[in-house]
């Protein structure tokens, strides 16, 4: 048996002792083997911590100095020499790590401190954020005063509410002892106290707007505190007690010029008034920065809502205007169709008053003139016509002109013979002018269309006006007529810059041309010459018959017909040129050329005879009875004369062909007459021709003639020549052309 080579202990060991080392090393030995398993469940577990590799060495140097303690309880006893060399190896690799783990603790320690200045640093901007925090919150609370004060304020738009609740509003939400607004005077040199919360002082105080602390809050945007002893801040009683801090702050005035408020100050700049508010008295608070920003921000908007509200004002005050205006105008208008309707209704009941006794005048003038009469009778006959058609045209003419200033007169276009016009024209004139023995020529240009389409009895007005003026004031000499078509370039008159025709295939412009060699016209008067009753001529009243309305009713004839007249003359004693364009349609291209034309036939002139003719005459008035009896009589009628339409209708039969009704009685439905005679014969061809007598010229009469199956409306008066056209037209064509 080997002995072993190992070094005896230099001293004998005592057995307790080595059995208590014994114990101590196997402990430790196995304290040291858990804590390396305790951090690897640490390293394991930890997947942010920067020093693995450094717990992993510790952890080595741990382990090693775990098996060194426990290769060394092989030592308390005999041992073999493989036991000296693991323990040998065991120290050696303990200390070298023991070493490195040293060394490596002289780096970490820095890196660790550092790591603890970093945690502080986290603290301190943690702390930073909370303050920081604390503000928004704290500016999240002034924004919901700011909104809460905003909606107030501009809940409405009445600056006395919007001032007033300011004031209450910033009381409450800031604990004010007291809150004031100082205005501008009218002059713009004092404020006066205009607002307070508690009302501790009389509104009306006036301080100078000179003062330094004014100036001082004036010339800045910001909230500003103030001394509370200063003028504007001496708003409470006088006690003894310790003022609370004060704040003054502007608010801008906008656009006060824009805007006439009578109590505010007329600016021409931008001034401003002064919001005071005080803290409580006797206490520790001061303004913190958001209760000044919320101070500031409440000033903006009051200005705001001020300049809104004066505004509002404005608007209010234009809008109480324009309801007056338009109240007045609304008076205005329905006084003006007032006077429209009476003027209308006198018109009317004159026009069916003077047309009456009108219609005997002429019918039994006519009637007399065809008997055997002496020459100084038939002058008078002659004159009693001729005066009674002219005042029947003066009636036309007011009641055109009515019509034309009104807007309900509207042109009856149709196709017409433009040459037999103009012969027609010619054949009236004529008689009239060789009584003065003056000569009328008509000259019609070869282009000048044979039919046309327009308003055929107003165009014959219109030159027969003309015509009659002309002749009416001349003395000697003559009067020549010419017609032809516009050309493009004689259209344009430079005394009319507003009339600009426009040429088209479908239309053409006729222009025609009346000169005289008459009394002649000063250019000054040329004017007048188209207003109502005015002449230039001073001896036309004395030789013409006096003045009228025909070249004032011509204008606007011609302006319905979307031309234009004018008239030129040198001078007086030098005669003058009437001359009018007029818009015609060219047949065949329009749908009014649709119309049914009849020309006027050369048997037409003939006098037919009417003997034996059975004719119906009703009429409520015995003189228009007896009158329109007596011209069907003379034109060898047998006529049946009624008063009622009763009588009328049972009297008529299928032996009458013709029955004339008047429709302007009062009290008789004379169109329901009309009705009921058509419903007495079941056969279409037994029926009579029925024509209206009336004394109205309004276009409802004769349409309301038409509806109830009337074959055309007759205007009294009525001369025998008209009764016998009359009865011709309808006796050959079934109805009154003209009225068709």
């Amino acid at each position: 048996m080997e002995l072993c080579n190992c070094i005896e202990p230099p001293w004998p060991a005592d057995e307790l002792l080595m059995k208590y080392q014994y114990i101590s090393d196997f402990f430790i030995a196995l304290a040291y083997f858990s804590i390396p398993l305790e951090l690897i469940y640490f390293v394991k577990k930890s997947a942010v911590f920067p020093y693995r590799w450094v717990l992993v060495q510790f952890g080595a140097f741990i382990v090693l100095c775990g098996a060194t303690h426990l290769i060394s309880l092989w030592t308390f006893t005999m041992h073999t020499r493989t036991v000296a060399v693991v323990m040998t190896t065991s120290k050696i690799l303990t200390a070298v790590v023991s070493c490195a783990t040293a060394l490596m603790l002289v780096h970490i320690i820095p890196d660790l401190l550092s790591v603890k200045t970093r945690e502080l640093f986290l603290k301190n901007k943690a702390a930073e954020l909370d303050r920081e925090m604390g503000l928004i919150r704290t500016q999240e609370e002034t924004g919901r005063h700011v909104r809460m004060l905003t909606h107030e304020i501009r809940s409405t738009l009445d600056r006395h509410t919007i001032l007033k609740t300011t004031l209450v509003e910033l009381g409450r939400t800031l604990g004010l002892e007291e809150c004031a607004l100082w205005m501008p005077t009218r002059s713009g040199l004092e404020l006066q106290l205009s607002y307070t919360l508690r009302h501790q002082n009389p509104v009306g105080y006036t301080v100078p707007i000179q003062l330094p602390v004014i100036n001082q809050v004036f010339n800045t945007s910001r909230a500003v505190k103030i001394s509370p002893n200063t003028p504007v801040a001496r708003l409470r009683p006088a006690g003894k007690y310790m003022p609370g801090e004060v704040v003054a702050v502007r608010v801008p005035l906008l656009h006060l010029s824009n805007f006439q408020i009578h109590d505010w100050p007329e600016l021409s700049t931008k001034r401003y008034a002064l919001m005071v508010l005080m803290l409580p008295s006797d206490s520790a608070r001061q303004w913190h920065v958001h209760e000044l920003e919320l101070v500031e921000v409440v000033a903006d908007q009051v200005a705001v809502a001020l300049s809104h509200a004066a505004i509002l004002e404005e608007s209010m005050r234009a809008r109480d205007l324009l309801m007056e205006q338009n109240v007045a105008l609304d008076l205005a208008r329905r006084e003006a169709e007032t006077a429209v309707r009476a003027r209308n209704d006198f018109l009317a009941v004159m026009n069916h008053e003077m047309r009456t006794p009108m219609h005997a005048i002429i019918a039994l003038s006519s009637l007399l003139q065809e008997t055997e009469l002496m020459p100084e009778q038939r002058l008078m006959v002659e004159t009693i016509l001729k005066s009674s058609n002219l005042l029947a045209t003066l009636i036309n003419d007011v009641l055109d002109l009515s019509r034309l200033e009104d807007g309900s007169l509207q042109l009856e276009i149709g196709t017409f013979s433009l040459h037999s016009l103009f012969r027609e024209a010619l054949n009236l004139i004529k008689p009239i002018a060789s009584v003065k023995k003056l000569y009328v020529t008509l000259s019609l240009s070869p282009d000048l269309s044979e039919y046309a389409v327009g308003d055929e009895k107003r165009l014959m007005q219109i030159l027969l006006n003309v015509v009659g003026n002309a002749v009416k004031f001349t003395k000697e000499g003559g009067i020549s007529i010419c017609a032809f078509v516009a050309k493009s370039e004689s259209l344009r008159d430079p005394r009319a810059p507003d009339f600009f025709p426009i040429p088209s295939d479908n239309h053409f412009f006729l222009r025609v041309e009346v000169k005289d060699t008459g009394a002649g016209i000063n250019p000054q008067d040329i004017p007048k010459i188209f207003m109502k009753f005015v002449q230039s001529q001073p001896l036309a009243t004395k030789n013409s018959g006096g003045s009228g309305l025909g070249l004032a009713i011509c204008k606007r004839f011609v302006n319905l017909m979307e031309g234009h007249i004018w008239i030129e003359s040198e001078g007086a004693g030098r005669g003058s040129t009437a001359v009018f364009i007029v818009k015609l349609g060219i047949p065949g291209r329009l749908n009014g050329s649709k119309l049914p034309f009849v020309p006027k036939g050369p048997g037409n002139q003939v006098k037919p005879n009417f003997s034996g003719l059975k004719v119906v005459v009703m009429d409520d008035n015995s003189v228009g009875r007896m009158v329109t009896k007596g011209l069907l009589v003379h034109l060898g009628c047998d006529v049946s004369a009624f008063a009622s339409g009763e009588e009328c209708i049972r009297a008529v039969s299928h032996e009458h062909k013709v029955v004339f009704l008047d429709v302007s009685m009062p009290g008789v439905d004379s169109f329901e007459i009309a009705v009921r005679i058509h419903e007495k014969f079941s056969k279409r061809h037994d029926r009579p021709i029925i024509v209206a007598l009336t004394a109205n010229t309004d276009r409802t009469t004769k349409d309301n003639c038409l509806r109830v199956g009337m074959k055309g409306v007759v205007l009294k008066p009525v001369s025998v020549d008209r009764m016998r056209s009359v009865l011709s037209d309808v006796l050959e064509h079934g109805y009154l052309v003209e009225t068709q």
